[in-house]
């Protein structure tokens, strides 16, 4: 059992937007995904204690979990609010944000992270060059399938096609971290947060989601946190290759959202290349 309090919960349930039943622009599906990432059966009977709506079954896993992994998930979760404002060019609520990290910094023994408020728009306005293909870690024979993707991407980008442009990237993200983790595979099987399968083995590469290999790839050092953070907005948005995913956000990604993610792209091929500092 969490040790959240009632002022807490008012803060993060403001914040996620649960009023209405919803936590923040998750789906069903993608909000299994998330917490399955977290080892938990999020729409089990477990978490129905008040009903089956999302914002019901976090109020329940709330109540029964442990600080530290309410604390973990409660603070990627920070991260994908943070996230959807910037990719839908939205003004985020910076008091309330900060307070929840606080909450969240309690839950699971870290100390408060300094706020910066140039953060974001340090990491949107850097200047990040796609390196050499040959240098990441992927098949000779992937390379130019890369390269006829990124100048693909470009193409998208300028002839307005935006949702192209971010499968596109999303894509290529996927292709460079399964080249990494079959480079490497000791590695990335070693980490906390590769997916295991029921009897506690990693499951096979093919089986890993865009969202485990992210969140691999930054344990073992290959991606920075700020990429992290972005690449998992990517993610999100590339799951409107699904066309029920992106009416049931009822957001269509517009010229912003896809420079975002370029932008995205762009620093995680640098820091996958070893070319960020």
């Amino acid at each position: 059992m969490s040790s959240l309090t009632e002022i807490d919960k008012r803060y993060l349930e403001n914040l996620l937007g649960m009023q209405s039943g919803y936590v923040l622009d998750y789906s069903d599906p993608t909000f299994h995904e998330f917490f399955n990432r977290h080892g938990i059966d999020i729409h089990s009977q477990k978490y129905q204690t008040y009903g089956s709506s999302k914002a019901k079954k976090l109020r329940a896993f709330w109540e029964q979990d442990s600080d530290v992994l309410v604390g973990r998930t409660l603070g990627e979760m920070l991260d994908v609010y943070e996230v959807n404002c910037v990719l839908n060019s939205r003004q985020p609520d910076v008091s309330i944000l900060e307070k929840s990290r606080e909450i969240v910094a309690r839950l699971t023994g870290s100390p408060v992270p300094p706020q910066k408020a140039d953060t974001v728009d340090a990491f949107l306005h850097s200047e990040f060059s796609i390196p050499n293909i040959q240098k990441l870690p992927i098949e000779a024979t992937a390379v130019p399938i890369i390269e006829n993707r990124l100048n693909e991407a470009r193409v998208a980008m300028s002839a307005g096609a935006y949702l192209s442009t971010i499968f596109l990237c999303g894509s290529v993200l996927e292709a460079v971290l399964l080249g990494a983790a079959q480079k490497e595979p000791a590695r990335f099987n070693r980490a906390s947060a590769s997916p295991k399968t029921a009897d506690g083995s990693v499951k096979r590469f093919y089986e890993w989601s865009l969202a485990q290999f992210i969140d691999v790839a930054c344990e073992v050092g290959l991606l920075k946190p700020d990429v992290k953070k972005f690449s998992h907005g990517l993610r999100d948005f590339r799951n409107y290759i699904h066309p029920y995913e992106q009416m049931a956000s009822g957001f269509t990604p517009d010229e912003h959202t896809a420079k975002v993610c370029f932008q995205v792209l762009k620093a995680a091929l640098a820091s996958v290349a070893g070319e960020r500092k």
